[in-house]
């Protein structure tokens, strides 16, 4: 059991006691840290006004019960909530901009089992906390250093099962989602939703754009998850054969939250994870010059693919606030991370799975091929993804400084772990935000290459730790 405090939120599993798991009582105490932050900040808040923040959950098991102690906590320390219910993360971030709010909170562990769950904070612009926010809502949470209001200042409390729409309507109306198009195309498509708010969400988004041939698997929101929610090639069989043998155009995959995304070809063949962001980015590319992001684990053909169209490529630290910073930094147009996040930024700045489906299927359409005609068309990378779980106590100054320094005749970059250049192959070694490993990702323009790299830096790794 774990409880996990980083830049990707306050994430842990279900259970056990408090300090080392998600318990109620550490969901109190860090929902009151977020909360006195707020409260602190200049410009949302008045004596004459209550701070403002919206909440949503994913389709988990716990939800309801987190739900319920993040906003009887909020409303304790005199702030208003505006409840989505089961909803997405891209929905969260943008009802904050939608209702003008002081902050919100995500209720979801993303990708992980059913036995964690999280609360991913956001600031005012819709977006998740710098990791200096983050470092004074903990030392917050440490000291408990919380002042609850009295009975005449308690906040309220309001639904609003509008925001989905909202959300679904400016992804439909964005000027690069041709509608049109994607009506005419008349896609038959198989979504896996993985038991949680995808199987409303992304109906909802086809349905929108016009496409009448929707078949949803795993489309019970009960959090039970049908398999690892990861969409990872080794975690899609279902799909994969359901898109086979209905003859469906794609299969769509999301994750429990709905930021992440990834497409099966018509044949049951997988477009990539990593060639999400390509084929999105290659079609904003085609119609808006300009620059994009993604992180160092993140698939060398992002770069080709926008050096072809006379932009610039740019690396940032994983995780998407160093994502997001690095692209306003460099004014992208597109960016996002190699696990399937896409992020338009006149959008909003969040990964977003639905502007990510309805840009691709308008590509799709456009170019008038198939979904696996328009993934040859890109550069062929091979990716290996590993990970070693790490014991309590591992020195892991003590890895990186030793692997560094055996390889120190190779281009490397130690803005975030260590990634070792070798000509065009590489090997990205970083601790995880979110889970207690350290992850291992290799890429090479050969399959077995990359694989090869990634088993000898695990040895590398292995031999420093024993």
């Amino acid at each position: 059991m774990a409880l996990i405090k980083s830049i990707s939120g306050i994430r842990g599993t279900i259970g056990g006691k408090p300090g080392n798991t998600l318990s109620p009582l550490d969901v109190v105490r860090f929902t009151a840290a977020y909360g006195s932050w707020l409260k602190e900040q200049t410009g949302f808040i008045s004596p004459d006004s209550k701070s403002l923040v919206v909440i949503g959950r994913d389709g988990r098991i716990s939800g309801e019960l987190v739900q319920r102690l993040v906003i009887s906590t909020l409303n304790a320390l005199g702030i208003n909530v505006i409840d989505l219910g089961l909803s997405t993360t891209p929905t969260v971030e943008m009802a904050v901009l939608f209702e003008k709010a002081a902050g919100g909170i995500i209720l979801t562990a993303s990708h992980n089992p059913k036995e964690w769950n999280a609360l991913k904070l956001l600031n005012h612009k819709g977006e998740f906390i710098s990791a200096e926010d983050g470092a004074k809502i903990l030392a917050l949470a440490e000291a408990e250093d919380f002042n609850f209001s009295g009975v005449d200042d308690l906040g309220t409390y309001k639904e609003d099962h509008e925001a989905l729409k909202k959300h679904i309507d400016l992804v439909v109306n964005y000027p690069l989602v041709d509608k049109a198009a994607i009506k005419e195309a008349n896609f038959k498509i198989v979504l896996d939703a993985i038991n949680s708010t995808g199987a409303t969400a992304v109906p909802a988004l086809l349905k929108a754009l016009g496409l009448k041939e929707i078949m949803v698997l795993n489309g019970e929101v009960n959090g039970q998850f049908a398999h690892n929610p990861e969409p990872l090639p080794e975690h899609l069989n279902q799909l994969c054969n359901e898109v086979n043998k209905t003859n469906a155009d794609l299969g769509i995959a999301v994750d429990p939250d709905v930021d992440r995304l990834c497409f099966v070809c018509e044949d049951g063949s997988l477009f990539g994870e990593e060639y999400t962001l390509v084929a999105v980015a290659d079609y904003v590319l085609k119609h808006r010059k300009g620059n994009t992001v993604s992180n160092l684990s993140s698939t060398r053909a992002l770069r080709d693919v926008t050096e072809k169209h006379g932009g610039v490529y740019t690396p940032s630290a994983v995780g998407e606030v160093n994502v997001v910073t690095k692209m306003k930094e460099v004014n992208a147009v597109i960016g996002g991370e190699g696990n399937g996040g896409i992020i338009v930024p006149d959008l909003h700045y969040g990964r977003d799975a639905l502007i990510g489906i309805a840009l691709f299927l308008t590509h799709l359409a456009k170019e008038k091929k198939t979904a696996k005609q328009l993934r040859s068309s890109y550069p062929d990378y091979f990716m290996s993804k590993n990970k070693i779980e790490l014991n309590e106590g591992v020195d892991l100054k003590k890895v990186f400084s030793a692997i560094q320094k055996k390889y120190k005749k190779q281009p490397i970059n130690n803005i975030d772990g260590l990634k070792i250049e070798f000509d065009t192959d590489w090997v990205h070694l970083r601790p995880s935000n979110t889970e207690p490993i350290i992850r291992i990702y290799a890429e090479s323009n050969l399959q077995t290459t990359a694989a090869n790299i990634a088993k000898r830096l695990m040895q590398d790794i292995n031999e420093v730790v024993q």
